[in-house]
């Protein structure tokens, strides 16, 4: 005969696991197994009596790690799932071969070696983008609607009022963004379409590209990021609702990546070819100057230029000079010309 806690006679949960050893009265017992996973629950019976009931849990997912061997295995599969992932990412696209670390004798040679490079990942950047080229749909255009200064004076104040807008991110004009107009129509006479972030100038860009893709009426751009799009007098709601002649998100997307690093790359070639150019110019100019004079340039280990007149250089015509100035000063350094 044992007793039971207070704790133990809950009706429906979870008790201590030490109410169930009997032998716990007396210390701890090695005659018990104690259960990995599962619980013990003391309820009624139909009868009214109480009973044990033993409720088995799934083990949990982290216990299938637990061997070094294993964890390894998934942290692999998980790199190389991430690999697989950015194989569309622009930063990976270079040429192929092992990158070397070049030395170059001259500013020159590198800023060409750069502008080169650069020049052979633009044409691989835009090689990709072919891929998302879609053609244009062929076949009638729908006739839009005429307004007169009336209708669109109050399609614009209704527009103010109403907060019902569609975004246009990074990955511009797609399916996707022409469906949302025609759900926001379905109730809606009018919806707005905030562009962010927009170029300067890209804004009437968006409209004609929405204007055709929708068939909508684009009445009023409010600053720089901002279209009204009217849906039409007889407006029906198409049956695909996404044309044909766009892209998904997710190639949307990817054509995004491709485009900016096509931008960023072609900035980085014009800032290298004016630094040549300013490099060409700084040549010259000092080439030039050095000419009328009869001087000696030497690169000191501070980094300075040293700048002498080559006749001190004479054995014949320094040693008198050297020698009045050991005599004026009481020490032998020569006199040097920093050009700062």
């Amino acid at each position: 005969m044992f007793f039971f806690s207070a704790s133990c006679c809950r009706p429906a949960s979870a008790s201590s696991r030490k109410c169930l050893n009997p032998f716990y009265l007396f210390g701890p017992s090695l005659m018990v197994r104690w259960a990995s996973y599962g619980s013990v629950n003391l309820v009624l019976s139909d009868d009214g009596k109480p009973k044990f009931e033993i409720e088995e849990v799934e083990p949990s997912k982290k216990r299938r790690y637990l061997t070094k061997k294993r964890l390894k295995l998934q942290r692999k599969r998980e790199k190389k799932k991430r690999k697989e992932a950015n194989k569309n990412d622009p930063r990976r696209i270079r040429p192929k071969g092992k990158k070397i670390k070049q030395k170059f004798p001259t500013p020159e040679a590198r800023l060409k070696y750069k502008i080169d490079k650069a020049k052979l990942k633009e044409a691989m950047l835009v090689e990709k983008l072919k891929k998302y080229e879609v053609a244009k749909a062929q076949g009638p255009m729908a006739k839009q609607d005429d307004l007169n200064g009336e209708e669109r004076f109050y399609l614009k104040k209704v527009s103010q009022k109403k907060s019902n807008y569609v975004p246009v991110g990074r990955r511009g004009v797609f399916g996707g963004v022409i469906l949302n107009m025609h759900l926001h129509w379905k109730k809606h006479e009018t919806v707005k379409v905030i562009c962010k972030p927009c170029k300067p100038g890209q804004i009437q860009e968006y409209a004609n590209e929405i204007a055709r893709l929708s068939g909508g009426i684009p009445i009023n751009i409010i600053g720089n990021d901002t279209i009204v799009f009217y849906r039409g007098k007889n407006y029906a709601q198409p049956d695909v609702m996404s044309p044909v002649d766009t892209l998904s998100k997710k190639k949307a997307l990817e054509k995004s990546k491709y485009v900016q690093s096509l931008e960023t790359v072609r900035r980085f070639i014009a800032v290298s070819e004016k630094e040549l150019e300013l490099y060409y110019q700084h040549v010259a100019l000092y080439e030039d100057l050095g000419q009328g004079k009869d001087q000696v340039y030497h690169i000191d280990t501070n980094g300075f230029s040293d700048i002498t007149d080559a006749s001190d250089f004479d054995e014949e015509d320094s040693s008198s000079e050297y020698d009045a100035n050991d005599d004026e000063t009481g020490d032998g350094i020569d006199t040097v010309l920093y050009d700062l």
